[in-house]
């Protein structure tokens, strides 16, 4: 039995071809399986598989490539495996930070200033597809589902900040990939509900703007004591 409680690690489960049973986490009331199989972080996504449970999205994605070996994630050269850990630890560190911290839960001048460190960040990715129809060559390899996210949750932030942050002239390759991603039947079938997306991060952006104007107003009264 596998239990998983999240996109990358559902993905690679998929698409190994394994059953499994879904979970879902409500992170503001945290369970007590939740916190069983995962003190440390407390926190999504968790592999309960025979028993014991296995934490954090790339290292899931590891443990599905080693332990069901019907359609390989890494590549098989060590260069190339590599490269493959490099680019989706890269997703995690730069990607996601920048993209979500920097441009979706901020406003006004921090989120202008990070918008150009987000695009040569995304530059990069840019760089890395050339020549390549994925990022793991012509089929979906690990880094496409480290990054998988990006493919369907860009346009959602783009849709709930009222910017658009890629086009065509800038990332033709970037697109490209998303599009093939995205329509792959394996990844296609299992995306969640947008509307239901689009309202989640909407309310997570207003608490996390609201949040930010409180910490600003302590911050004020304090240099003005």
């Amino acid at each position: 039995m596998v239990k998983s409680i999240s996109f990358k690690s559902d993905m690679g489960t998929k698409a190994e071809g394994v059953e499994f049973d879904t979970v879902y986490e409500d992170l503001s009331n945290k369970s007590p399986l939740l916190l069983q199989y995962n003190p440390v972080h407390k926190k999504v996504p968790v592999l309960l598989h025979n028993g014991k449970p296995i934490c954090e999205s790339l290292v899931i994605l590891e443990y599905v490539d080693e332990t069901w070996k019907q359609f390989p994630l890494l590549p098989q050269d060590p260069h190339e495996r590599a490269k493959a850990r490099f680019w989706a630890k890269f997703g995690d560190d730069k990607v996601s930070q920048s993209i979500a911290y920097g441009i979706l839960f901020k406003q006004g001048k921090e989120q202008e200033e990070e918008i150009p460190r987000a695009m040569e960040i995304l530059q990069h990715l840019e760089e890395e597809l050339k020549g390549k129809k994925f990022f793991g060559g012509e089929k979906i390899g690990f880094v496409d589902l480290a990054l998988g996210w990006l493919a369907y949750y860009l346009g959602i932030f783009e849709e709930v900040i009222g910017l658009k942050l890629i086009d065509q002239e800038k990332f033709p390759l970037l697109l490209q990939w998303i599009q093939e991603f995205s329509t792959a039947p394996i990844i296609q079938e299992n995306w969640p509900p947008r509307d239901k997306l689009i309202a989640k991060f909407a309310a997570s952006r207003e608490a996390a703007l609201a949040r930010g104007l409180k910490q600003g107003m302590v911050q004020v009264f304090v240099c003005h004591k």
